[in-house]
């Protein structure tokens, strides 16, 4: 057993243990060299790795240089040009500041570093972990500095052991590079992995000229055939700039780890900025998928704090909120001109001028469902339960409780849910059939359609949703439920005028009990299921209109199993098409296509 005596740690065995904290693995010293390069105003950053980084880092840069009286103090502790004093540190625009990184560097492996301010005076460093005594002499080079690492970690085996296999640390290299070729679109970037040139991206203009940022996202992230498909916005706040760079609804990913989050050119860890990436883009993806992106953030260094993590992966903002509501207001504004084909105006359902009878179908089709049955725990309403399923009910897209007990449906039942469509009026498109209870098949042209019955249904109603007043119903037997804590009670308290424009009523019992007074007419889910949804609100950020328009889109557009008649069925198909981009609330495509050509090939026709 160890001794409780305090000691002083020898300064090399303190310097190898620090350096730990700044270096753990060769893909963060490739951040913090590449950082140098960048400072030193570098126009050109070239890194090349052997082994994975391991066995040798080299970064080369035509930046600035240093002199040989720089060289002789870079690798000193806390040695830095970044800064003077603690008061620099609110005003430093720099990557680096604090002078560890090269200390660190040279505590874990063996350095080389040839520097000239000039390309006429030209000096070489070496340094040894084993060696307190660094040598300098002189050199040639060209303006700018190289610095060379061999054996990262061969003097501290604890450290060691813990390295991945070389291709696992060298692609975690490559993330490191990319990243920050991401953040500065203006300098050229080279990777070189075992003397091979793997990625080269050239300078996007002089400066960040608009979609500098998008270009260079597109050529390191997305494939060539994806890159029609990015979009880029930008918003500005007191004090600070945002520019967001994301894959439009065609081009999504199961994952987060093509989502980037930067803060004066550092990538940083913040939730709640991912977060506003996902929330602004509501309704534009698939449930369970995620936008690939990454969102800029340029603000004044007195409004953020940088020095909070040793490796400045995580930074503190004096207004975080008004940053993730600056991202996320930008991104709603895209997803409402690409979802309605132009910006969201209240109080109307935006569909295009030419389709005219899509609109007045549609209208029909919202007035009739939106009056659906109401829960028991609500006043009397005038319409019977829609889909048989038993009050409170969630199902959406699976199995329904008609398929589960085996009742059918009267002929003529479900016309009584969603109105006929213009009689008398001659429809685009021709009604093929329905099949598996979820889906209508149409033709149109050369091409047929199969429409989501419950997707298609579900866009009217949230576009309903949006548009219009909903109206509230007051419940005969308020809904108790408690707060899980004073997070919960702020939003709450914070949002109850909010939630009671969107039929919501709240009464606070105090000490985090709470009753739910009134809920939208014809509200179907049961208590737990209600509660669960309304504090799920508290994630959406910026977006609890539209985060509660899809619940109650989901909850009263026809489900699976539902059976409707052809007229009711062509109304629906009619106005599914009618929509610039066709997708549901939760970002579920309303329908697919095959053509004519397509069909022929699958037979052999053609």
């Amino acid at each position: 057993m160890m001794g409780t005596q305090i000691r002083v740690l020898p300064p090399e065995e303190a310097k190898k243990i620090a350096a730990g904290e700044v270096i753990d693995r060769p893909a963060a010293l490739v951040r913090e060299l590449i950082d140098n390069a960048l400072d030193a105003g570098a126009s050109t950053i070239e890194l090349s790795i052997e082994g994975g980084g391991i066995r040798k880092i080299e970064v080369s840069d035509n930046g600035e240089g240093m002199t040989k009286g720089d060289l002789e103090l870079c690798t000193t502790t806390y040695a830095t040009s970044k800064i003077r004093s603690l008061e620099d540190l609110s005003k430093s625009l720099t990557l680096g500041f604090r002078g560890e990184a090269l200390a660190a560097a040279a505590a874990a492996a063996r350095l080389e570093i040839l520097s000239s301010p000039d390309g006429r005076e030209a000096w070489l460093l070496e340094t040894d972990p084993l060696s307190s005594r660094p040598v300098i002499k002189q050199s040639r080079r060209s303006r700018g500095t190289s610095v060379r690492a061999f054996g990262i970690f061969d003097t501290i085996p604890a450290r060691r052991r813990f390295l991945k296999r070389e291709l696992s640390e060298g692609n975690l290299c490559r993330l490191s590079f990319v990243e920050k070729a991401l953040a500065f679109p203006h300098v050229t970037f080279r990777f070189v992995q075992d003397g091979s040139l793997k990625l080269q991206v050239l300078p996007q203009g002089d400066g960040i000229s608009p979609g500098a940022y998008k270009n260079r996202f597109g050529e390191l992230a997305f494939k060539d055939g994806e890159r029609s498909f990015l979009h880029q916005v930008s918003a500005a706040g007191k004090g600070f700039t945002v520019t967001a760079v994301f894959g439009g609804g065609e081009v999504y990913r199961r994952d987060r780890r093509q989502q980037f989050i930067f803060a004066n050119g550092r990538r940083i860890q913040d939730f709640s900025l991912q977060q506003a990436l996902e929330y602004g883009l509501t309704g534009l993806f698939p449930n369970g998928t995620h936008p690939a992106g990454a969102v800029f953030v340029e603000i004044d260094p007195a409004l953020a704090d940088f020095n909070i993590h040793p490796a400045k992966r995580e930074a503190r903002f004096a207004d975080a909120g008004a940053i993730h509501h600056a991202i996320s207001g930008a991104l709603r504004n895209y997803v409402g001109s690409a979802v309605r084909g132009r910006l969201f105006v209240p109080g109307e359902l935006s569909f295009p001028p030419d389709r005219a009878a899509a609109p007045l179908a549609a209208k029909a089709l919202l007035e009739k469902r939106y009056d659906f049955a109401p829960l028991s725990s609500l006043r009397e309403g005038p319409d019977r339960p829609l889909s048989g399923e038993a009050p409170g009910s969630t199902e959406a897209c699976g199995e329904t409780e008609r398929e589960r007990t085996g009742e059918t449906e009267a002929p003529g039942e479900a016309a009584e849910k969603i109105p006929e469509y213009g009689m008398g009026k001659p429809a685009a498109i021709r009604l093929v059939g329905r099949t598996f209870g979820l889906f209508i098949i149409v033709e149109k042209e050369d091409r047929l359609y199969i429409i989501d019955q419950h997707a298609a249904h579900e866009r009217l109603l949230y576009n309903r949703f949006l548009s219009e007043k909903i109206v509230k119903q007051e419940l005969l037997v308020a809904i108790p439920f408690s707060t899980a804590g004073p997070d919960e009670d702020g939003f709450l308290h914070g949002h109850r005028d909010r939630l009671a424009e969107l039929g919501i009523v709240l009464e606070d019992e105090g000490g985090g009990a709470w009753r739910i007074e009134a809920l939208p007419a014809g509200w179907k889910m049961g208590d737990r299921e209600t509660v669960e949804a309304l504090l799920s609100l508290r994630d959406a950020g910026g977006n609890i209109a539209e985060r509660w328009a899809a619940a109650l889109s989901c909850s009263g557009a026809v489900k699976d199993g539902d059976l409707l008649d052809d007229q009711t069925a062509l109304a629906l198909a009619e106005a599914a098409l009618s929509f610039p981009l066709p997708r549901c609330p939760h970002g579920r495509p309303l329908w697919t296509e095959i053509s004519r050509e397509d069909l022929f090939r699958a037979v052999r026709r053609i």
